[in-house]
């Protein structure tokens, strides 16, 4: 639980930043100095784990667990407080004053429990630093003075006579197409050498064209065959599969190709994609990499190639290329323990390539190496399947603490995701993460954390832009799987819970956990789902009969909870409205709105939800028809998409909306121009404009180009 603990932390730190932002302390009633104190109790518990966390005993979990508990609770309750000031609005003195009284009584009982859980952390340091032996700890050294070159990265060490025999294969004299599969286990380098051939400059050379596509568990032909026409790119099509192949038949035929495809699972992949590729008998050539022995067995027209482990010479080689940047070992006091950390790899180029990179952000002493070479070794009897899980995990435990949160999400993309590198710096951004750093943005943070990631081969950079900075990066099947169990380990990842609301239907509603539509009679009460009852006086949370028994035991709603809501023809033309009595939940993500007229005070409710981070609204009429977003306020929004409003002015600068990654404009044709502004959000990545003025196509455009001036590659327009 102690990444959970770290990450948990650093969300509240967040949270009580906003509180405390000076646009917030205009606005709400609390005592500065108990903020102010908490935080620093948190940064003292973030010190903490930073420093310990590669020596966690079971104890040390218990309590980290209780911070999981602490920080959740105590970023309910200001959450709760933050939302319930702005909507009460302007009161009489008496309630400001048991506002703050509440508001204090809540803070200093999570002070407290801080305070025990500080006290038993404490006491365990202490008995640590009177103990005698203490296991050494990683120094890690700035990644630059470890950071292999690229020359060295290249470098084919144990595959040199791989890469010289399929090359043989390949280019002898066989007119007819011909299939090569390459078979071994996960981390033998089956794509390590499929990737040195497909760069060949005899294979660039020899060959008029070149396909690499992943296959992987999980894939859909039709989804390949988009994306080999459209050089890797997935777009939308009306096009069928048959009508999708037979354009890359023709764009085949007669041409002398090479197809590389990686991470073949299952021969159904080769059955459904083998007739789109003509035999022109030139010596076109496919080559697969498996891993498994049946399938290559029934794949190829050629007896497979067997990937199988390093020697111990060719071991020791490319381990000294990953911990030292250099053949041979500088160290000779380290020679004979790197030897035995090598062997102790069994051969796998995948596990010494990520201990090396572990070993190479080391602090190169002795007693360091001793005590991991011991652990090493403890798995090399080892003799379940996951022996190689264990090593890599290795890598893990021993990572910083501030990057194993950060490694950890990585399991939420599926097994071969390409993952832009843009996209995941906004993600960890907008899981609070990172820790922040005076004199940089989070954007520069998360690209160090990415870059020593990368520095230790636990995230692989898979496309870089011209300019040389990574653009792709990915995840080797083996970690990601060392991801899912750490993962679990931790409690890392929680699922969100939806909830869909229309109050004008009371005889039926939507099952609170499987989504279904039901009549009231057949639901039954759920009264732990208190967050739920916030949302209308006649709203409850409900689940059908089916989910029951599912429900028992498995149902935990926490405060990171995303909840859906969907109004419909919610038009106040009364002051009691619907709209305007909803007291919204601070766990709020998603909000639709469908035909509301929003008054100018409604837009201050909203823009005050912490976790607010995607708004659609569709036939809304805002008050005035105009929009003056305040400073301070959608702390957390990724995506507005407004669907044929009245708006006709909005000012907005890059600061209203700190996070924004989508805008999207549809059918907005009183709307006079998009705001410059919107532009310079560091985290824009779209702006979609359909049906609108052409003023606001050209403001769009206008944005795009001064961010093309200034370098940003990453933003699209889109417009229709």
């Amino acid at each position: 639980m102690a990444v959970a603990a770290y990450a948990s932390l650093l969300l509240l730190m967040k949270v009580l930043d906003n509180v405390q932002h000076p646009f917030r302390r205009r606005q709400l009633r609390f005592d500065a100095d108990r903020v102010q104190s908490l935080h620093e109790k948190l940064q003292f518990l973030v010190d903490f784990l930073e420093r310990h966390s590669q020596r966690m005993s079971q104890e040390m979990e218990d309590l980290a667990g209780q911070i999981v508990a602490a920080a959740d609770e105590a970023e309910d309750f200001i959450d709760t407080h933050v939302v319930d000031q702005l909507r009460e609005g302007s009161q009489d003195q008496s309630y400001h004053l048991a506002v703050a009284s509440s508001f204090c009584q809540d803070i200093d009982r999570v002070t407290g429990k801080i305070d025990s859980i500080t006290t038993e952390l404490t006491m365990i340091e202490e008995g640590w630093a009177n103990a005698q032996e203490r296991k050494p700890v990683v120094s890690n050294l700035p990644t630059s003075s470890t950071a292999l070159p690229s020359s060295v990265k290249n470098t084919m060490i144990g595959f040199d006579e791989h890469l010289l025999r399929v090359m043989d294969e390949l280019t002898r004299d066989e007119s007819n197409l011909q299939i090569l599969p390459l078979v071994g286990m996960g981390g033998t380098g089956k794509t390590t050498l499929a990737r040195n051939i497909f760069d060949h400059p005899y294979v660039v050379h020899h060959f008029d064209k070149r396909i690499w596509f992943t296959i992987s568990q999980d894939y859909s032909v039709h989804e390949i065959l988009v994306c080999l026409l459209n050089n890797g790119k997935d777009k939308e099509v009306s096009e069928t599969s048959a009508e999708l192949g037979e354009r890359l038949y023709k764009s085949l035929f007669g041409q002398r190709y090479i197809i590389i495809m990686d991470d073949v699972w299952n021969i159904k992949a080769w059955d459904a994609l083998k007739l789109f590729f003509p035999n022109n008998r030139n010596g076109s050539r496919v080559i697969m990499t498996t891993r498994l022995a049946n399938v290559a067995n029934s794949l190829g027209s050629q007896k497979p190639y067997l990937m199988d482990f390093l020697d111990e010479d060719k071991s020791w080689n490319l381990f000294c290329l990953k911990a030292f940047a250099k053949e041979g070992c500088p160290y000779p006091e380290l020679e004979e323990i790197g030897k035995d950390i090598a062997k102790a790899c069994r051969g796998l180029p995948l596990a010494i390539v990520v201990i090396g990179g572990l070993l190479a952000n080391s602090n190169m002493e002795q007693e360091y190496w001793k005590y991991f070479a011991k652990n090493v070794s403890s798995f090399v009897n080892s003799e379940d399947d996951e022996h190689c899980l264990k090593i890599l995990a290795l890598s893990y435990q021993n990572l910083p603490m501030h990057l194993k949160a950060c490694f950890l999400y990585m399991r939420v993309f599926r097994e071969d995701d390409k993952i832009k590198v843009s996209r995941l710096i906004k993600l960890w951004i907008g899981e609070g993460f990172l820790k922040p750093k005076r004199g940089k943005i989070l954007e520069e943070v998360a690209k160090e954390y990415l870059k020593n990631l990368v520095d230790r081969n636990l995230v692989l950079i898979r496309e870089w832009t011209v300019r040389g900075k990574p653009r792709v990066c990915g995840i080797h099947d083996l970690l990601r799987d060392l991801c899912l169990k750490e993962a679990d380990k931790e409690h890392f990842i929680r699922t969100p819970i939806v909830q869909l609301l229309d109050p004008y239907k009371e005889n039926e509603i939507v099952c609170f956990l499987c989504g279904e539509r039901v009549s009231l009679q057949e639901t039954i009460d759920v009264p732990k789902i208190v967050i739920v009852s916030q949302l209308t006086s006649g709203a409850s949370g409900l689940v059908c009969e089916a989910c029951k028994k599912w429900r028992i035991g498995h149902l935990i709603v926490s405060t990171t909870s995303s909840i859906y809501i969907s109004l419909n023809h919610c038009l106040f033309k009364t002051e009691d409205s619907l709209l305007k009595n909803i007291a919204y939940p601070t766990s709020l993500k998603k909000l639709n709105l469908v035909r509301c007229k929003i008054p100018c005070e409604y837009m201050t409710i909203i823009g005050s939800l912490p976790n607010l981070e995607v708004i659609f609204w569709r036939w809304c009429d805002i008050e005035g028809s105009e929009w003056n977003p305040i400073e301070g306020q959608f702390p957390r929004l990724k995506m507005l998409k407004l669907w044929k409003s009245n708006l006709m002015c909005w000012r907005a600068e890059n600061i209203h909306f700190p996070n924004l990654e989508k805008l999207c404009l549809y059918y907005m044709h009183d709307l006079e121009e998009i705001p410059s502004g919107i532009g310079d959000i560091a985290t824009l990545s779209l702006i979609h404009v359909l049906e609108c003025n052409e003023s606001v196509v050209k403001s769009a455009m206008q944005i795009l180009e001064e961010q093309q001036s200034n370098g940003n590659e990453d933003l699209q327009v889109l417009v229709h």
